[in-house]
């Protein structure tokens, strides 16, 4: 084969159709399908397809973008989910039995696939297409999938002239790849929603917390795109973030964020994986100044904690008069997963000056409080009351600190809706916490 000028010879069969190469999976396997945006639509249409054939595959994935069609009730003798992080593609599957989730760490998910714990004998990736050294990029999803990709016996590549081509970890040479497919479909999309009056509000309380200096870290969603619209007046900013999104971009530009007093990777952006528009596709692509790397070194809290101020903001379902945080659950129904909310948090607490922020509204769209006394029967706890220094609503910021449980409970009351503090006073009464 002839790539950009250079010869590279292929195995022959190498560049096939996408339903010779899903001849490689058989039954018992466990598969894994690349990570959120880079999820290969064509690769996992083709696994679909063979469902006819199969018995008893393990689906492995994080969160993926699109639909996941191996999770229909009518598959369920050939493909079993076991996923590392629910997104909306599962969560009903999940939630009825007929998939899995492993509630861990992202941090600790790469250990899980090169320490044998999780053998992968198929990995579904999407890459860019090989340069004239024959080296593709991983893209947009770096995180656990590098590691999927060392580990696998066998490994598939959608080939997608859409996928940026990013700096850092993700770089797979053709030889390390079984079999490619040409598949050159947009990549997933997610808009910035409009921000509501709450949300900004948040989004200013948090931003009162960063300082000058800080390297930041946070998600997806109305919140963070609120934090970071707040940031404007800030200066020398860093990023040190699981993933990001199109709201960092125009700090980026303005020199708000300049990587500059980063003790880390000084001058550049480290991610682990990124979704948004094709605006953010393209700020991505070829940009030395963003490094995408193994999930395993971004989320380690021993690297989180070398960089200066390190202000971790995310979220939460709800948060109890003590401070415990569950951000994956409501109540038995699994919504996410624990993702890297504990690495982040607890990396950013060991962080001089750093500051971990839980960030939620204060109450749930059909209006129930969201700081609560107790969890909801079942609810998980993601980010322990002892890890938590900041919980932040529409109406403040509770400090909790060096607090005991009654003063918690004062400070957490304080910042609930004013329609259900005199009910969450009482309650907390009862448990002689107020």
């Amino acid at each position: 084969m002839i790539i950009q000028g250079q010869n590279l010879t292929m195995s022959p069969g190498r560049r096939v159709q996408a339903e010779k190469a899903l001849e490689c999976v058989k039954s018992g396997d466990r598969v894994f399908v690349h990570s959120v945006a880079a999820a290969p639509r064509v690769l996992i249409e083709a696994l679909t397809a063979r469902a006819p054939e199969l018995r008893g595959v393990e689906v492995m994935h994080m969160h993926t973008e699109g639909p996941a069609p191996y999770a229909d009730p009518a598959y369920a003798s050939s493909f079993r989910v076991n996923s590392l992080f629910v997104g909306a593609n599962v969560r009903q599957a999940v939630n009825e039995g007929r998939a899995d989730y492993v509630p861990v760490f992202l941090s600790d998910v790469p250990g899980l696939f090169r320490g044998g714990v999780l053998p992968i004998d198929v990995a579904l990736i999407t890459v860019s297409p090989p340069d004239k050294h024959g080296f593709c990029s991983l893209g947009v999803s770096v995180d656990v999938s590098r590691a999927a990709v060392q580990m696998a016996k066998i490994v598939v590549a959608q080939v997608n002239e859409n996928m940026p081509r990013t700096h850092g970890d993700g770089l797979i040479h053709i030889r390390e790849i079984d079999y490619m497919v040409e598949g050159n479909i947009p990549l997933p999309e997610t808009k910035p929603s409009e921000l509501s009056e709450t949300d900004l509000r948040i989004g200013r309380h948090c931003a009162g917390l960063v300082d000058d200096g800080a390297t930041i870290q946070m998600g997806i969603g109305s919140i963070p795109n609120a934090v970071l619209a707040s940031l404007t007046d800030h200066k020398d900013l860093g990023v040190h973030t699981e993933m990001f999104s199109d709201g960092l971009i125009d700090l980026v530009v303005s020199g708000v964020v300049n990587n500059r007093l980063k003790k880390t990777h000084p001058g550049r952006i480290v991610s682990s994986f990124a979704y948004g528009t094709k605006r953010l596709y393209d700020f991505v692509d070829d940009n030395p100044e963003v490094g995408f790397l193994d999930m395993a070194y971004v989320n380690d809290t021993s690297v989180i904690r070398k960089n200066p101020k390190v202000t971790a903001i995310n979220s939460a379902i709800e948060v109890d008069l003590t401070g415990q945080v569950c951000a994956d659950s409501i109540g038995t129904r699994q919504y996410s997963g624990v993702g890297g909310q504990m690495d982040f948090v607890r990396g950013a607490a060991l962080s001089k000056g750093g500051k971990p922020i839980i960030a939620l509204p204060s109450v749930t769209k059909r209006g129930e409080s969201r700081i609560v006394p107790v969890l909801k029967p079942g609810a998980d706890v993601v980010t322990t009351r002892a890890h938590v220094f900041y919980v932040v609503t529409e109406y403040g910021i509770a400090d909790l600190r060096g607090k005991n449980l009654r003063q918690r409970a004062a400070a957490l009351i304080n910042i609930a809706h004013p329609d259900h503090r005199e009910n969450l006073e009482k309650l907390a009464h009862e448990r002689c916490l107020y």
